[in-house]
């Protein structure tokens, strides 16, 4: 997402909770999509069951968003917003190639962080 610096990690509680790990090709051009991407995050941290979000996308167009969630009734809730869906189709007609979603359960998540 535009406005989200590739190492904005998402503060997360303790597992378990969801993962919608959503990997794109866009099609060349902003065509709107950086408004529109900013827009989706500050619409999804409003939902119930939103835990964060972590985003990064490359010069060739291939990106990853990972967007964190309670339990798999807030993603579907998250789907069913009609402002949610009208982006989704948006992004059909003009901003991705290719798609994928995938939706996981974590388990456990742990990390590194050098300090000084």
């Amino acid at each position: 997402m535009s406005s989200l610096p590739a190492t904005s990690f998402a503060q997360l509680p303790a597992p378990p909770y969801y993962v919608v790990a959503f990997s794109s090709c866009r099609t060349e051009g902003d065509n709107g999509y950086g408004n529109m991407a900013d827009a989706m995050v500050e619409l999804a941290s409003q939902q119930p069951g939103f835990l964060g979000v972590e985003s990064a996308r490359g010069i060739d167009g291939f990106g990853i968003t990972n967007s964190y969630w309670k339990d798999e009734d807030s993603i579907r809730a998250w789907k069913a917003v009609v402002s949610h869906a009208a982006a989704q189709k948006l992004g059909r007609q003009r901003w991705y190639e290719d798609y994928q979603v995938r939706i996981a359960r974590v388990e456990r998540a742990y990390g590194f962080e050098k300090q000084g």
